[in-house]
């Protein structure tokens, strides 16, 4: 007969500081109010529940940018995660201050990736075995490559840069441990739903990974993905939903005998509220109110960025606002850069701060047209549409693109109305994090770029910049289309 336990394994992703509920179709959704008291709910009803969180706990809201995650820190800590990985946004403060908020947190955070060069000694515990029921239950952290290149100024950082590297890593940990007789692993992973995959492939089956929970491509899944015999989940973005996982463990044999797995709605249908985390949020909302609760100024409309990966209207206002107060020939901005689908017609500071909540400073430089079409050709590979979390640039005005897919190649590439010449040289406008990672943003090396011209910074804010204009007008209008066609292949 077999030993069977049950494990109920709760988990979110990428909740960004989604602290507050909002109104959808008369009932409210999401929140850590009613997250918090769906968890509680659970832990009252099953007898064995673990709640994990799998990385970018940071940015996105007014509260966390204000607070510099301190307020994060402390609304996590009464939502109760029995374990937390890194995901890239954890690094947005430093490192520094990322060690100091993780000596604020009353729960475990792990990560087996990065560690201290000169001795490769490891910045965070590797793993953590919770001891639940009589089981042990081992978790894993592993983080995605991006924090390499928000760390790459600090050359006492380093972190795993490749699948493979991460997969020896997960092995020499899985080899160590199984002998004190793991009765389940669980990978915690901020690298992204395809190369979730790509890793599972790697795993050999001996080392008893269980089950992926991952993060970074803000997934939304109905249904687990299975690779190497291995359940891939997540949970899309914020805290509009949890996964669930209803497991049955087979004690003698240390796997899974079978399971259940759902997405389930954060919303005030089946979901109780925690009223000492509102009292928490309350107070922090209070007081950013005070700061942010200025109109900045009106559109002539709702202006949309529905998604990362095409031209928008946001996109197309952002971008030529810091064109034109740089006085630069194009800027390319980040599509990642706007966190929300939606701002205005009223664009209060939150509002914005909230939609644009990373504030880089800008560089220009100076590139040839033949390395701008290289850049946007980067840009445009096939990756980038088949769910790789790539980047992505809005185009500033005066750029006219359009792409082919099905032969790769550009139909229209002008500038100004003009074919662009691969001689002519363009000055450049970049936020820092895309500057400093030139090579992996647009495959251009910094050594060829600089022969044009030596780069400098020009503004110490773009968030400042964008700001400024918008507060200088109002009824401020953009089109988002024509600057960027892609004709997707069949």
């Amino acid at each position: 007969m077999k030993n069977i336990k049950k494990l109920t394994l709760l988990h979110s992703n990428d909740m960004h500081g989604d602290f507050l509920a909002e109104e959808l179709d008369e009932k409210l959704v999401g929140g850590v109010s009613m997250l918090s008291g769906y968890i509680n709910k659970v832990r009252r009803e099953e007898r064995n529940v673990i709640y994990a969180i799998s990385g970018d706990m940071f940015r996105g809201s007014i509260i966390d940018s204000e607070f510099k995650g301190i307020s994060t820190i402390q609304i996590m800590n009464i939502l109760g995660p029995d374990i937390v990985t890194l995901g890239n946004h954890e690094v947005d403060y430093g490192l520094a201050h990322l060690l100091f908020l993780e000596k604020c947190a009353e729960f475990p955070i792990i990560n087996a990736n990065m560690y201290i060069t000169t001795n490769h000694k490891r910045l965070f515990a590797p793993c953590k075995i919770i001891e639940i029921d009589g089981m042990k239950v081992l978790f894993i952290g592993i983080i995605t490559e991006i924090t390499l290149l928000e760390c790459r100024k600090d050359h006492l950082i380093g972190t795993f840069v490749t699948l493979e590297d991460a997969a020896e890593e997960i092995g020499r940990i899985c080899n160590t441990y199984n002998s004190i007789d793991v009765d389940f692993t669980v990978l915690l992973t901020h690298i992204g739903f395809e190369e979730d995959k790509h890793l599972a492939e790697m795993l050999d089956p001996a080392w008893g990974v269980d089950v992926i929970i991952g993060g970074h491509s803000h997934t939304f899944l109905t249904e687990p993905a299975e690779v190497n015999g291995i359940p891939i989940v997540q949970a899309g973005i914020g805290t509009d939903q949890i996964g669930r996982f209803d497991i049955n463990i087979d004690i003698d044999n240390n796997c899974i005998d079978s399971y259940t797995w759902k997405p389930v709605p954060i919303n005030s249908e089946n979901c109780p509220k925690n009223p000492a985390i509102e009292q928490i949020i309350n107070v922090y909302k209070d007081q950013t109110d005070e700061i942010y609760g200025r109109i900045i100024t009106t559109f002539v409309r709702e202006l949309t960025h529905p998604t990362r990966i095409r031209e928008t209207e946001l996109g197309d206002l952002f971008s030529d606002i810091i064109k034109d107060a740089l006085g630069v020939d194009i800027f390319l901005l980040a599509s990642g850069s706007i966190r929300t689908e939606t701002l205005g017609p009223i664009v209060t500071k939150g509002d914005f701060c909230t939609c644009f909540p990373y504030d880089d400073t800008a560089y220009l430089l100076y590139w040839t047209g033949a390395q701008l079409k290289h850049a946007i050709m980067h840009m445009l590979r096939d990756e980038t549409f088949e769910g790789a979390h790539t980047e992505f640039y809005q185009l500033s005005r005066g750029l006219e693109v359009e792409y082919d897919q099905t032969i790769h190649s550009f139909v229209k590439f002008n500038y100004e109305g003009e074919p662009v010449d691969d001689d002519r040289l363009f000055s450049i406008g970049l936020q820092q994090y895309h500057f400093q990672n030139m090579k992996d943003s647009f495959d251009l090396d910094l050594e060829e770029v600089e022969k044009n011209r030596k780069p400098r910074v020009v503004a110490s804010s773009c968030l400042a910049v964008i700001e400024e204009i918008l507060s200088s007008g109002q009824h401020q209008d953009s089109e988002g289309n024509g600057r960027l066609v892609i004709r997707l292949a069949d």
